[in-house]
């Protein structure tokens, strides 16, 4: 890969989400993605991206499992799939009973290349977008707090669609709800 400093490989100074995005305007100044300038190149990029985001899209989301959700979660991931706009993305999502049950999106963290765009991005089922330029392992490495972010921002927005009882630890085990408990008025019949 050809090396622009500041680009492709941000100076050491500069912290990771920085050298990401740095990363990313370069894209857009040169017209590439990484030292991609061909669809097709982009792709293989992507693909290289999606491998190495996977163990710690899977480690941010196994966060959540253990200490938010009681390890009663499943995380799948997807690998990259052609979407119906001719573009390419992956998933990994995190679902629990309490989501299934009350019907709304898993935390999800999806990387995506649409047929349309310039580059790929990573987006949660309710949050997004962020570049997605990582090229190399310690890159990938330097997106773990992103990654949590997603994962924590998806989690709050579901909540705020239904309310507090989809995350276990919240509840406690067997007893009623505490008095002043704030409900969501659209759920306060939750089945949960």
């Amino acid at each position: 890969m050809t090396s622009t400093p500041g680009v492709t490989d941000a100076p050491a100074s500069v912290p990771g989400h920085l050298g990401s995005l740095l990363r990313h305007f370069g894209d857009l100044r040169d017209g590439l993605h990484g030292d991609q300038g061909t669809r097709q190149g982009k792709e293989r990029l992507f693909v290289t991206a999606v491998e190495l985001l996977g163990p710690y899209a899977e480690q941010a989301l196994r966060e959540v499992n253990e200490h938010l959700l009681r390890n009663t979660g499943e995380i799948r991931a997807s690998g990259v799939r052609r979407t119906p706009d001719g573009g390419v993305a992956a998933t990994w999502a995190l679902t629990w009973p309490e989501q299934r049950v009350t019907e709304i999106d898993p935390i999800t963290i999806r990387a995506h290349y649409g047929g349309g765009f310039h580059h790929p991005h990573l987006s949660g089922a309710t949050v997004g977008e962020w570049p997605l330029n990582v090229f190399d392992a310690g890159q990938a490495a330097a997106e773990l707090p992103l990654l949590r972010a997603i994962v924590a921002a998806d989690l709050h927005n579901l909540v705020f669609q239904r309310d507090f009882r989809i995350v276990p630890a919240t509840v406690a085990e067997g007893g009623p709800l505490r008095p002043g408990a704030v409900l969501n008025p659209r759920t306060k019949g939750l089945p949960v």
